[in-house]
């Protein structure tokens, strides 16, 4: 070991400065701390802060990343571009977007809005047509497609249609400046291999392009880096083949497949040794991943000792299962007081498989959070305010004119709104550009005419204002007042179920306002990699809301039981571990629609690394549970263990049966024992 605590396969990742590098960083094997310490090295050796990027999936993970490479290499590692991917992309586009068309003010699509569009280009009201449609849009996207090579590898009628929307959802998002979730990478992709100056800018800038989580790329993103890096490619690639688990959202193994063909000189580095979970697990996580062919081969050991042996626990039923992890979490907790209940987690493979544990959990008044609840920017009352910040920042915003116009009412109804598009789509404007057109007063009556001006009015006063509003103080007070221009907290009011549900709804608002007032003042570090930054107008603010996916993210863990999916729970880790359902059709998941094949095999194997996954969240104790009988549907069906239970290898005598079933045996054995001496004295009389 290091003295800056690295070992040597660490050491070796860090100094590697020049060229193509992959790390296969094996679970709990500090891959964190690498990229931070390569971050430090960079710095070191003279390479600007501002040109390094590292690039991670989550702002959470960007958040804890940009905190540690400032802990290790000073104040100026807050100059280091450290976001996500779409928050590159966002970069990207409103530097250089005017290439495709693109005014720097642009507005994202949240999944909502996108899903409007799209009913709007169907001319659907059913939202789960609309869902198919979206989905199938975003695996073309992601893939690199446009509405024309869709269109000609579409095979079928639906897929043809679905084509056919995706041309015309195209229109539209170009008509209204707006973007979707995957355009952020999709369309800075287009930016770079179409316009070879802006390429060369960009390849010029970044010296040094970290990549985590890197087994998660889709086939976009991997050829996003490799135009960003270009010819010189100094990247560094962290990820893990054995923890690639998103094959359903475009995640793709090719790209580990594809490193070492398209750059010959990668050094490939592996981190073997695990500093997080007990040998006992980490023999377990071994045995489960080994039948899954490998790309990279390599077998994680722990300095940390045996450890207690993981656990089976086969139970009767659903129920059954959570009084079993209810009464376990409570005698690890009571054999060690200091045990907090954060400590705890119990892991599932569905989002419905929670609901037995959260009753037995409320029975035994155990605290718990279910992971993956609500994002607050999800919630009806930010969204609203949302809208407005997006129509400040880009007029030609179309769904967010229309959530503005009527949220909250203002003698703007539907018909308006219908005639509006109508005009506007003859005139070949956006809605707000249709608003002052001298013709509108012929096309609508002249009520309906007033109600509009004054709302474009209103949205281009608080527009002036919010771009001249700079700094916490300023920022803040033009919200207050915003909020009272628009009569918002009266809106929620009329509109809750109870007083109490307004007051809820009122103090999110509040408190948004607060966080949005906060980084007007020049905090440092955000969402966007930008690093520390100077006092900002609430209008540049406002530009980067959309890429942010909870304000929660923030906020302290609580003291509380996790309960969570396994694809939630990736990335984090808890010393205790409960993992619950592993049962034959529900881990691995069998959908109906299973064949036979090289998919169904593709497909048990990533099951099998979400199971690996699952493991490897233990640092202490791992119990594994199943159930002889299970739901589906309305019926009740025989079930037995997982296949993957048999392939963690463990001794029989980790097997645990339920005390209460070992009781009811005992008993039986005892009443059977009385009767026969009974029997026997009957006879002997």
């Amino acid at each position: 070991m290091s003295a800056d605590g690295l070992n040597l396969a660490q050491q070796d990742a860090v100094n590697h400065l020049r060229g193509p590098c992959l790390v296969l960083a094996g679970a709990g094997s500090g891959k964190t701390r690498v990229i931070t310490h390569k971050i430090a090295r960079l710095m070191q050796t003279g390479v600007p802060a501002s040109r390094i990027a590292a690039i991670t999936f989550t702002n959470k993970a960007a958040a804890e990343m940009r905190e540690r490479a400032r802990q290790l290499a000073g104040k100026e590692a807050g100059q280091v571009i450290i976001c996500t991917f779409h928050a590159l992309g966002v970069r990207l586009l409103r530097e250089d977007g005017a290439a495709l068309g693109l005014k720097p003010g642009f507005s994202i699509l949240d999944s909502d809005d996108a899903l409007s569009l799209l009913k709007d280009c169907g001319k659907t009201t059913d939202s789960a047509t609309a869902r198919q449609w979206q989905w199938a849009i975003s695996r073309w996207k992601n893939a690199g497609l446009s509405p024309e090579e869709a269109a000609a590898q579409a095979q079928g009628e639906i897929e043809r249609q679905t084509a056919q929307i995706m041309a015309r959802y195209h229109e539209r998002l170009a008509a209204y400046q707006s973007v979707d979730f995957d355009d952020l990478i999709g369309l800075p992709l287009r930016l770079l291999l179409t316009q070879p100056e802006v390429a060369q800018k960009w390849q010029a800038r970044l010296a040094h392009t970290l990549v985590d989580e890197y087994q998660d790329t889709n086939a976009t993103q991997y050829q996003l880096m490799k135009a960003l890096v270009g010819q010189a490619a100094n990247f560094t690639a962290v990820g893990d083949d054995d923890q690639s688990i998103y094959g359903w959202r475009g995640a793709t193994l090719d790209n580990l497949r594809q490193l070492p063909r398209d750059f010959p000189q990668l050094k490939v580095i592996k981190l073997e040794q695990n500093y997080r979970s007990t040998g006992a697990i980490l023999r377990a996580a071994n045995n489960v991943i080994g039948p899954n062919p490998k790309l990279f081969p390599k077998r994680l050991y722990s300095s940390l000792g045996e450890g207690e042996p993981v656990r089976v626990l086969a139970c009767d039923h659903e129920q059954h299962e959570a009084e079993r992890a209810v009464a376990r979490i409570q005698s690890l907790r009571a054999t060690a007081p200091q045990r907090s209940w954060r400590d705890f987690a119990v892991l599932y493979r569905a989002n419905h498989q929670a609901k037995a544990f959260e009753q037995a959990l409320r029975r035994a008044q155990i605290p718990y959070k279910v992971s993956g609840g609500q994002s607050f920017f999800d919630r009806a009352e930010i969204k609203d305010l949302c809208a407005w910040l997006r129509l400040w920042i880009n007029e030609d915003d179309d769904p967010a004119f229309m959530r503005a116009a009527t949220t909250p009412r203002r003698g703007i109804g539907h018909q308006t709104l219908a005639a509006l598009g109508e005009f506007a789509s003859r005139a070949r404007l956006s809605l707000f550009g249709a608003l002052f057109a001298h013709s509108l007063p012929a096309a609508l009556p002249a009520r309906a005419v007033a109600a509009l001006h004054e709302f474009g009015r209103l949205v281009s006063r608080q527009q002036q204002q919010a771009r001249h509003a700079v700094g916490h103080g300023a920022a803040r007070q033009l919200l207050s007042e915003w909020l009272q221009d628009i009569a918002y907290e009266k809106h929620l009011l009329d509109s809750a179920d109870s007083k109490e549900q307004a007051a809820a709804r009122w103090h999110n608002v509040q408190e948004f306002c607060d966080w949005m007032a906060a980084r007007c003042g020049g905090q440092a570090g955000d969402e966007t990699g930008a690093g520390a930054r100077a006092e900002s107008s609430l209008l540049d603010v406002a530009q980067t809301v959309s890429l942010i996916s909870s304000l929660a993210e923030r906020e302290q863990d609580p003291d509380v039981v996790t309960l969570s999916t396994l694809h939630a729970a990736k990335g984090l880790e808890w010393p205790h571990v409960i993992l619950a359902g592993v049962t034959e059709d529900v881990l691995p998941f069998r959908a109906s629609e299973d064949g036979g094949g090289a998919q169904a095999a593709a497909r048990i194997e990533e099951e099998r690394r979400l199971m690996y996954v699952g493991i490897t969240r233990a640092r202490q104790t791992l119990a594994v549970s199943w159930t002889r009988r299970r739901k589906k549907g309305r019926e009740t069906i025989a079930a037995q263990p997982s296949r993957f239970i048999a392939e963690m290898a463990l001794d029989a005598a980790t097997v645990r049966e339920d005390p209460r079933e070992k009781l009811k045996a005992l008993r039986a054995e005892f009443a059977q024992k009385a009767a026969a001496q009974a029997q026997q004295q009957a006879h002997g009389r």
